[in-house]
């Protein structure tokens, strides 16, 4: 058996040779192993090549995949990069690339008088600027307050936002987890119906209420709005109805009550749903466009998103330099939060009722 076993582990070494199995053996050891212990040998040969073959295909899958992977990250990122690369780029060579696109061709008021107009010139993406310049960067931070002030009012649109309708949501998702009924299953179902909604649609009732309160022109119209949203109590109270009653039920035994439940229990279970409702709340608002142009018609509010939204052709450098500031706070929130979102978002959608 030994001479079994030292002829065994040069099977693989000899099946590349066409070698049978019986006169390999023969051929080493003198030896006639009988057709028994030559069929389990080969069996056992057999087996290691369709181990090999197998892990050869699993290694060609994987290859294949990562391929893939990689031609999707690369086409998702080009923009950010294009858009950071362009950002040293001089204003002469960022209108000699790209200044086909915001060429004005609708001057003409009348439609009736346009015509097809057709571009002998094409765009050059470029991920090397010829010459690297950073004046964009210091007309936006240093020579022209405007753009640093839009920055700070996208903050201080966003931030109040994000923190009180996570704050009112927690609260609410809490109260609709802990206690059922009908009145509260439609209200939750009105809830629903509402985070289904366009935000296009409620932007008239919207602008109405404002109107009635006298809060247009203000910050108040953007926050107040924003702050009520239902997306964030529909997360939470997903995930909440996941909280074991046990642990609730053990609470009340040592004598705690709804708001030390909630605050002390509740809460700290709820940590990955509230850092991916951040998240979301925050690349939702700090991206809006429609509400301050709606709301509000004094330029003096508006976010920086907006000026993004209306380039013109002299302020094509500007942008690229702006966007790459702008990109900033969310690219950071999402690169520390995304394992609180992906988990969040995943655990709370697992949930029933």
């Amino acid at each position: 058996m030994k001479k079994i076993d030292e002829f065994d582990n040069r099977i693989d070494e000899k099946a590349d040779l066409g070698i049978d199995v019986n006169d390999d053996f023969e051929l080493e050891y003198g030896l006639d192993i009988g057709p028994d212990i030559s069929s389990k040998i080969n069996q056992k040969k057999q087996k290691k090549r369709s181990g090999k073959m197998r892990k050869k295909n699993s290694i060609g899958k994987k290859i294949l995949l990562t391929f893939i992977a990689a031609v999707f990250a690369i086409s998702f990122l080009l923009p950010t990069v294009l858009t950071f690369a362009n950002s040293f780029m001089s204003e002469q060579e960022i209108s000699s690339n790209y200044g086909v696109i915001f060429n004005d061709y609708s001057n003409k008021s009348d439609s009736a008088e346009r015509t097809t107009t057709y571009r002998s010139k094409t765009v050059n993406l470029k991920l090397i600027p010829d010459k690297v310049v950073v004046s964009q960067y210091g007309t936006v931070l240093l020579k022209s307050p405007d753009y640093l002030m839009k920055f700070w009012n996208s903050v201080f649109l966003t931030l109040p936002i994000m923190l009180f309708q996570i704050a009112i949501a927690l609260g609410a998702a809490y109260s609709f987890a802990r206690f059922r009924g009908k009145l509260k299953e439609i209200i939750f179902f009105l809830y629903l119906v509402l985070m289904l909604m366009p935000y296009q649609v409620t932007l008239v009732p919207n602008y109405l209420v404002n109107s009635w309160f006298g809060l247009l022109d203000t910050r108040w119209s953007i926050i107040l709005p924003g702050i009520f949203a239902p997306f964030s109590v529909y997360l939470l109270t997903k995930y909440m109805r996941r909280i074991p009653e046990s642990v609730i039920e053990a609470a009340k035994l040592d004598g705690a009550n709804e708001w030390q439940i909630f605050w002390k229990i509740a809460i700290p279970l709820c940590k990955g749903p509230i850092a991916s409702v951040a998240i979301l709340v925050f690349i939702d608002y700090w991206n809006m466009v429609e509400q301050p142009l709606i709301m509000m018609s004094n330029n003096a509010y508006h976010p920086l998103s907006v000026f993004l939204s209306q380039i013109n052709n002299g302020e094509i450098g500007l942008a690229f330099a702006v966007a790459t500031i702008y990109m900033v706070p969310p690219i950071l929130i999402f690169l520390y939060g995304e394992e609180y979102l992906v988990d969040g978002i995943a655990y709370s959608g697992s949930v029933k009722g």
